[in-house]
């Protein structure tokens, strides 16, 4: 009786103790490796990358994706924002007097230059007449506000507060009041994303004012002050002083408009291309309002 008893006691003891196993195991049971889980996302991210650059499935995301970053990129820009209000609200009058004296002073040097430019523009119309070539309308501009700039200094990049409602478009160029800033690369509702001529991955065809030469301008990406220009012969006419403008090839960028300018020409004779060092002409890092140049009049749009 006492054994039976024992046996009865170990069959329920055993009974427990297999009905805690099966309990408890699919609690601790093992989901995939590490390595698994790595290997899945990185094959996920490998096929939306593909996706973005090699079909446009993904073009309507990027349209409503800008539209959520840019306020990040406001709140990102809000400490030079308020260092500058800051900065003008504690101006001194001495200085107001003196900044005030220099733009009467250059408002008469421009209004000089801008009697010159309408003479030579009228000369240019004449001419064009005399060759029977189709008269030049001025161009449509739109203008916007700069609202964000990309953190990371290697990525040349601005937000501004002009969008598809607006008629902006892609590859529309940007300038300010000195030069060619970038063109419109990713168009939201109320806000588009521009990349800057001074970004790495950036090329623009540019020829000397002078004399018609046909260059490249590549930005450099951590440097905003200098444009690059490979490949120059050392047999080039290029001096320092000459002026770089939009070559209109392409037809990306409009003909004519300022870019950069040479500071330096290196040419050694024990190499093959001559070192070049160019510094862009609009205001790249400080411009605060550019101008959205229209190839032709957008439907709708609220432009001058």
């Amino acid at each position: 009786m006492h054994l039976s008893c024992t046996i009865y006691r170990g069959s329920i003891f055993f009974v427990l103790t297999f009905a805690s196993e099966n309990i408890i195991k699919p609690l601790f049971s093992k989901g995939p490796s590490p390595g698994t889980r790595t290997a899945i996302l990185a094959l996920v991210s490998l096929m939306i990358s593909l996706m973005y650059l090699f079909t446009d499935w993904l073009d309507p995301i990027k349209g409503h994706a800008q539209d959520i970053v840019a306020p990040l990129y406001w709140i990102s820009n809000f400490p030079n924002q308020l260092d500058e209000w800051a900065d003008n609200r504690l101006t001194s009058r001495e200085r107001l007097i003196q900044e005030n004296e220099s733009l009467q002073t250059e408002n008469i040097v421009l209004k000089r230059k801008l009697q010159l430019n309408a003479s030579l523009a009228a000369e240019n119309v004449r001419l064009r007449q005399l060759l029977n070539s189709a008269d030049t309308l001025e161009d449509r501009v739109l203008i916007a506000e700069i609202i964000g700039r990309s953190p990371d200094p290697l990525m040349h990049q601005v937000i501004v507060n002009r969008g598809s409602e607006h008629g902006v478009y892609e590859g529309q160029a940007l300038v300010d009041a000195k030069g060619l800033m970038g063109q419109v690369v990713v168009v939201g509702q109320r806000s588009s994303k521009v990349l800057l001529i001074t970004d790495s991955t950036h090329a623009l065809p540019v020829q000397i004012n002078r004399n018609g030469e046909q260059l490249i301008a590549e930005g450099l990406g951590g440097r905003t002050y200098e444009l690059a220009l490979p490949y120059v012969a050392n047999t080039l006419d290029i001096v320092v002083g000459d002026l770089l403008v939009s070559s209109g090839l392409g037809q990306r960028f409009p003909v004519g408009y300022p870019v950069a300018e040479v500071v330096e020409v290196l040419k050694d004779p024990s190499r093959r291309f001559a070192k070049v060092v160019t510094k862009p002409m609009a205001d790249i890092s400080r411009s605060r309002h550019a101008l959205l140049i229209f190839d032709s009049p957008p439907l709708g749009a609220l432009y001058e």
